[in-house]
């Protein structure tokens, strides 16, 4: 009896793998941060109205700022417990990583006291599994691989928190650049030895960029592919986001598309880099935070938009070509960005 249940198993195995690659390929991808727990979150009742195959949270998905767990914790389930947020969860699947106001402290970088221990509260809230590879490693970095159709699309989440090294305090009152209009935070790191990432990450990353993918979708809290611009953003780790960089070309990954949070507007930007593609970066940032204004950036194709929205990005696999769309809508359902792209395009000749 046993010999023919096995023998059966070994005949079903080719029928069940054949299944798996057959299964639905994701092309639709929304995303969003900046939600402050106390608030109302109508953009998430939205996200659910556009029916994407996942929802992204790209950090600070609730504004913590705590040392005291406890808080922490309460917070979290008041996010947990809003009926918004509860029918996003039922509608579908939700990932996600944070940033400084769910990591614990705002602006906060590796030296933060309880990280540890706001990792456990954050994998609690986004229920990762017992066996998860997020509980055996330091930091929260994750990927996931979606296949179908002999396609791949890749999703990968970055800590740009755990490892970070502290910012550069900018001193001045403003720049001699009359395009600052405003007080500057922070200066970009000159030693090369300050890190976003931090030598675990980056290893880990350059295995996850050498798998066989179509297309990259790159969470990050912080922009990746603006101009500097005086606060948190990877171009206060010029090296690094240089090493970012020289890792795709080294990997030749194809299609890599970040996306982005932390400034409470939207955007879209490109960052051209010899030898490489556009390195296109889609900002969404403001469940429901605002900003007053849009800081300069050189490399903004679109936006600023500055109401409430969620992010998304829609692949039409079925073209010879695939294209790549990258939209912002706000809270009153208006489309606010579009721009598109052919996947040739962000990739390797």
């Amino acid at each position: 009896m046993i010999k023919i249940r096995c023998s059966i198993l070994v005949l079903l195995l080719p029928v069940f793998l054949l299944a798996q690659k057959s299964a639905p390929l994701v092309s639709r991808i929304a995303f969003g941060s900046c939600g402050h727990q106390e608030d109302p979150q109508p953009v998430l009742d939205l996200v659910v109205k556009h029916q994407p195959d996942m929802f992204v949270y790209l950090g600070d998905n609730i504004y913590g700022d705590s040392k005291d767990l406890s808080e922490l914790r309460r917070k979290y389930n008041q996010l947990k417990a809003k009926p918004e947020f509860q029918r996003l969860k039922k509608a579908m699947p939700i990932l996600g990583t944070w940033d400084d106001h769910d990591y614990g402290w705002n602006d906060s970088g590796r030296h933060f006291p309880l990280k540890k221990e706001t990792k456990e509260l954050f994998l609690e809230f986004f229920e990762e599994p017992a066996n998860s590879p997020r509980r055996q490693h330091e930091g929260i970095y994750t990927s996931y691989m979606h296949e179908g159709n002999g396609k791949r699309l890749q999703l990968i989440l970055l800590d740009n928190r755990t490892f970070r090294d502290d910012l550069r305090i900018y001193r001045g009152e403003l720049s001699h650049d009359d395009k600052y209009f405003y007080p500057l935070d922070y200066y970009p790191h000159q030693i090369t030895d300050s890190t976003m990432l931090g030598e675990q990450q980056w290893k880990w990353l350059e295995g996850e960029l050498s798998k066989p993918a179509d297309l990259r979708i790159i969470g990050s809290g912080s922009q990746f592919s603006i101009a500097y611009n005086g606060y948190e953003a990877w171009a206060n780790f010029p090296h690094e986001r240089q090493r970012m960089l020289d890792l795709i070309k080294k990997t030749r990954a194809n299609g890599v598309v970040f996306i982005t949070g932390d400034v409470h507007y939207a955007e879209v930007s490109k960052l051209e880099e010899p030898g490489l593609y556009p390195i296109y970066d889609v900002t969404a940032s403001g469940i429901t935070s605002t900003w007053l204004f849009a800081t300069p950036n050189e490399n903004r194709i679109e936006g600023p938009i500055m109401e409430n929205h969620f992010g998304l990005i829609s692949v039409d696999w079925a073209k010879p070509d695939p294209t790549i769309k990258m939209e912002i809508w706000d809270v009153r359902d208006n489309q606010r960005i579009e721009h598109t792209v052919p996947l040739s395009t962000i990739s390797f000749k």
